[in-house]
């Protein structure tokens, strides 16, 4: 990024710190004072500023705006909403993009050339053979599907180092001669694109398979919410049945109440068999230090199973007050508050 901008003649600005500091209007000072013309940020700082408040954004200048960014994990709607209203003013596109290290770049993308939906992408960046697919291999439309691509790429990882098997299981051995990245997508009637989470990390309730963003979204669409993260834990009669764990908006206080009322809510969104059979408070959820929500740590955490290697999270201290919440769980006691 810093490279091909700066080829073509574009002045980059690096902040280094956390958004909140010194105020939660850091980075909308940082725009107003340098005249930022793109910003990127992820969803998961937006999450966070959204909770302080509009005022924090509307005290600056941001007329110089012409471009938003995002990338490092999904949106929820009410979130990609209030970045795209309160920080662009409902004039600049967010260009949504995804890939990976190991793509070497993207694989999905916005262009501000074409529609954007809210927390859409336009579909594959240049030079990218795209397509979600179904258990078969075939192309898939409508439904949540594996995001695959079906042609090399001028960025694509050879191997893994001194371990290519490894390799090779990672990313080929599910469907031969396919790359298959870990994405849960899906492509709407309209051809918009959606990132519905990890593969590993969907859940099936009641027979039905079913992204984490999409349960996420619904826990946060209640107004104490400021964000979720959906796991699967195994049940004897369902199979498996959903654990939300969310952090509510600074001053307010969790409670058992309170858990039923997101329960409900997310009841009402995506219906009485995807009812979270628990909810659970925390502080912050377990991230990797680019943002992303780490569902495998709080899943193996809850269960009172290894956790793996956590060196790479931002809050490391942060599964410990899960596991403590597992623990009580299975105990039989309630769990919804720490």
């Amino acid at each position: 990024m810093i490279a091909g901008g700066l080829m073509l003649g574009a002045t980059h600005m690096l902040y280094e710190g956390t958004p909140d500091n010194p105020g939660p209007d850091r980075l909308w000072q940082l725009v107003e004072n340098h005249k930022v013309t793109v910003f990127g940020v992820a969803p998961t700082g937006i999450r966070a500023l959204k909770s302080q408040g509009e005022s924090w954004v509307r005290k600056h200048d941001l007329s110089s705006l012409r471009v938003l960014g995002s990338t490092g994990e999904m949106w929820s709607p009410e979130s990609w909403r209030w970045y795209f209203e309160e920080v662009g003013g409902g004039r600049c596109p967010i260009i949504n993009y995804s890939g990976g290290t190991e793509t070497s770049g993207g694989i999905l993308g916005c262009f501000t050339t074409e529609p954007i939906r809210s927390c859409s992408f336009a579909g594959p960046i240049p030079g990218m053979d795209a397509d979600v697919i179904g258990q078969t291999g075939g192309s898939r439309r409508g439904s949540v599907g594996e995001l695959v691509v079906r042609q090399p790429w001028v960025g694509m990882t050879q191997g893994f180092w001194h371990d290519p098997s490894r390799y090779l299981e990672t990313y080929w051995s599910r469907f031969p001669g396919l790359w298959v990245h870990g994405d849960w997508t899906e492509i709407d009637e309209e051809g918009y694109w959606y990132i519905r989470g990890r593969s590993d990390d969907v859940l099936k309730v009641s027979g039905r398979r079913i992204g984490p963003a999409e349960l996420e979204s619904a826990a946060a669409a209640h107004p104490l919410v400021q964000e979720a993260a959906a796991v699967g834990v195994p049940d004897d009669l369902k199979g498996e049945v959903v654990h939300v764990f969310a952090v509510l908006r600074q001053a307010y206080v969790p409670s058992p109440a309170l858990a039923g009322e997101v329960r409900q809510t997310v009841r009402e969104r995506l219906g009485a068999s995807m009812q979270p059979d628990g909810v659970h408070f925390v502080r912050e959820l377990p991230r990797t230090r680019n943002g992303k929500i780490m569902r495998r740590v709080i899943r193996a955490a809850f269960l009172g199973a290894s956790t793996g290697e956590t060196t790479a999270l931002e809050n490391p201290l942060v599964v410990k007050d899960i596991a403590a919440l597992g623990e009580t769980h299975r105990n039989g006691q309630p769990s919804e508050a720490p």
